[in-house]
């Protein structure tokens, strides 16, 4: 919130009248103004006129371009940020595009409000996330046999499942809504008595609060047109790049920036437009952490574990073989990734618990509620009267979410094991069973840290259903199954609590960010498979650790689903040892984070972060450290700008490259190649490939 008052300021000072003192008596009385006063004179829309037919347009167009962002994300590094401004953004400028047209036309019969675009927020992150829970990068394609082979082993026929549109649409369309018929019943418990926070809620819902106030509108108009600047520029410099990557290896992305041999441990900058504006959103100390683990493992452990070959294992084995160093690099980040999500589950759970006693201990001093609407009280301010008055007149029937829920589990227990036989019905009725008090905590721990936990209730759902299974009933798939249910529950869940809030702070009904939510989970179900399976069909190494899209959540996934069924016999020598290390290391460096003062604590690095750079390497972390210094100069230049146009600049970068991934997809599928090989090779291989050219 002070961010914003510090951006609309900085505007302000721009475009000064010629009376200053006027200006800032004006500035002043506009501050001391709570939001809802000055959209008190605006009438609200009814639950259905929020929902209309150009928001859903906008927002089937603007999920398109998220999904193939996330995609592109997801099948890369994994690491996706959020990407709640960047559709608020977009939504305000299509609309306000859109309802400009019509004005100036005599056409415009309905005006474009902040719950229409709350609406549209809503449903492209529903849509788009699911390009994250659906498992494309992790459990997911996980299952394909192309990943299996990659991880080491030789698959039977219960042991993979190779990606079809059919299937993975319909297991998405079952697992999808439960998530947000849990949650329903509780949404007055989490918004209006236990006014839980939602970090990325509430400043989405500060965000577009600004842009329908009179300055904010102004400032959001320069905003999207730096956005608009560098989507551009990050399109046309993917098309440029494109020409010189005719064949592996080649082109800006294999640029040895640090030197051949550093290249050969993957340190270089590998001019990705996308990593940079990742940079930029990312905390500076995610990006440090990143770029730490990739230093401690490609350039420390990776080459002295290189020189155990023949004693810690085969050196006959291939790169890719889970039995060699490729074993150490995927379990200890795996470690790392457990350590790091133990104590984050716990931490959460902890304070969830001790919230909730807390909570109930203190409910008489809770606003209480009669007939649907607050009593009057001194203690809640005109602001909060409004939207409590607002938030509980459309109700969601609990009968409807109950039944609903009931309904939907009883048609997966029946439906999901005619997908996945390895996955028995009593395995999903326990899961659907616990599902609730899972989505619960998960939503509450959401509302009180910002941190969705959902990948680590699916880690959770791979060993209980993994090891339950047994390596002779298909115990790997059946885990990787049990993952994506329960993600897609928990993670669905923290999303619409997260919406209810953003409703509740710009006065859209919770009937229609439910409505929204639906739709755009259904759009997703449909839109993300269909970019997967471009991506699938256009790009035939996918998956590969050589490819431009390694998938390493894939990989790690089902090594982990491997652990669960096979134990730690398949382990590589020491490798058991180091990865108890480094998973109590984890513990330690966040229990550390945790207990020293702020001024310390955020110099010490993330071990979430650090262990994403084991299997990859550092270049993406390269690129993101450029974003952060490019944001930090910024901010040391004119830190009013940077904030009110850093996010916007981070936008453009990300989407234009992203989007720049469709047409790439189409030219591959069409069997049209880049006309250039850009490659760069040591002096002694360059005289070896001139005599090799001369002699012949």
């Amino acid at each position: 919130m002070g961010g914003e008052d510090k951006v609309e300021n900085g505007y302000g000072s721009e475009d000064e009248p010629k009376d200053e003192r006027h200006a800032k008596k004006e500035e002043e009385e506009e501050m001391m103004m709570t939001v809802e006063r000055v959209f008190e004179s605006k009438e609200v829309p009814s639950w259905r006129q929020q929902l209309t037919l150009r928001a859903f347009m906008v927002s089937f167009v603007l999920s398109i371009l998220f999904s193939f962002i996330v995609m592109k994300l997801n099948l890369t590094t994994g690491i996706i940020p959020s990407l709640n401004v960047s559709a608020g953004f977009l939504g305000f400028f299509f609309i306000k595009t859109w309802t400009k047209v019509l004005e100036k036309s005599g056409m415009l019969q309905v005006p474009f409000t902040r719950q229409e675009n709350t609406v549209i927020q809503t449903c492209v992150v529903a849509s788009s996330g699911i390009a994250f829970s659906g498992g494309f990068g992790s459990y997911l394609f996980g299952m394909s046999k192309r990943i299996a082979i990659q991880s080491g082993s030789t698959p039977g026929a219960d042991d993979y499942k190779d990606p079809s549109l059919s299937w993975i649409i319909g297991f998405l369309f079952i697992v999808s809504f439960l998530g947000l018929l849990a949650v329903v019943p509780l949404r007055k418990i989490m918004i209006i008595d236990f006014k839980l926070t939602y970090p990325s809620g509430t400043a989405t819902a500060h965000l577009i609060n600004s842009f329908h106030m009179p300055e904010g509108a102004k400032l959001a108009k320069k905003q999207v047109k730096a956005l608009g600047k560098f989507f551009s520029f990050s399109f046309l410099w993917g098309f440029f790049q494109w020409f010189y990557t005719a064949a592996d290896s080649c082109g800006f992305a294999s640029f040895p920036t640090l030197g051949l041999k550093a290249f050969e441990n993957r340190f270089y900058f590998d001019f990705s437009a996308m990593y940079v504006g990742v940079g930029m959103i990312c905390p500076y100390i995610v990006n440090i952490s990143l770029l730490l683990g990739g230093i401690l493992s490609w350039g420390l452990m990776w080459p002295l574990i290189e020189k155990k070959a023949g004693d810690w294992y085969s050196a006959d084995l291939k790169p890719s073989s889970m039995h060699g160093l490729q074993g150490y690099r995927v379990f200890i980040s795996i470690a790392m990734i457990l350590g790091d999500g133990l104590y984050n589950f716990c931490k959460v759970l902890r304070r969830t618990l001790f919230g909730l006693y807390h909570q109930i201990r203190d409910k008489n001093s809770l606003p209480r509620v009669v007939n649907g609407s607050p009593t009057e009280s001194s203690q809640l301010s005109f602001d909060d009267q409004r939207r409590t008055s607002l938030f509980l007149k459309d109700q969601v029937p609990t009968s409807f979410a109950v039944g609903g829920y009931i309904v939907i589990a009883i048609i997966s227990i029946i439906t999901l094991p005619h997908v996945f036989h390895q996955l028995k019905w009593y395995h999903i009725l326990v899961m659907y069973l616990a599902a609730p008090t899972l989505a619960f905590c998960n939503a509450y721990g959401c509302g009180l840290t910002d941190w969705s936990l959902a990948s680590t209730y699916g880690k959770l759902a791979i060993f209980v259903i993994g090891a339950w299974a047994g390596a002779s009933h298909g115990g790997v798939l059946a885990g990787l199954a049990a993952c994506g249910v329960m993600m897609n529950i928990v993670s669905t869940a923290s999303d619409l609590t997260q919406d209810f809030k953003t409703g509740y702070l710009t006065l859209a009904s919770p009937r229609s960010m439910f409505v929204s939510q639906v739709i755009g989970t259904a759009m997703g179900c449909v839109i993300s498979p269909c970019v997967f399976w471009l991506f699938y069909k256009a790009f035939k190494d996918l998956g590969l650790s050589t490819s431009a899209y390694p998938a390493p959540y894939a990989s790690i996934y089902r090594s982990m689903a491997m652990l669960a069924v096979e134990g730690f016999s398949s382990l590589p020598k020491n490798c058991l040892a180091l990865c108890y290390g480094f998973f109590a290391a984890s513990i330690v460096v966040n229990a550390i984070r945790d207990y020293v003062p702020k001024k310390y604590s955020r110099f010490i690095p993330i071990p979430m972060a650090m262990a994403i750079p084991f299997y990859l390497g550092s270049y993406f972390a390269i690129d993101m450290c450029v974003g952060s210094l490019i944001l930090f100069l910024w901010e040391r230049m004119d830190k009013t700008k940077a904030d009110a146009f850093g996010p916007a600049v981070a936008s453009g970068l990300i989407c234009g490259d992203g989007i720049w991934t469709l047409p790439s997809a189409i030219l591959a599928l069409a069997g049209v190649k880049p006309p250039i090989c850009m490659k760069f090779l040591s002096r002694a291989a360059n005289n070896r490939v001139d005599g090799f050219l001369n002699s012949s």
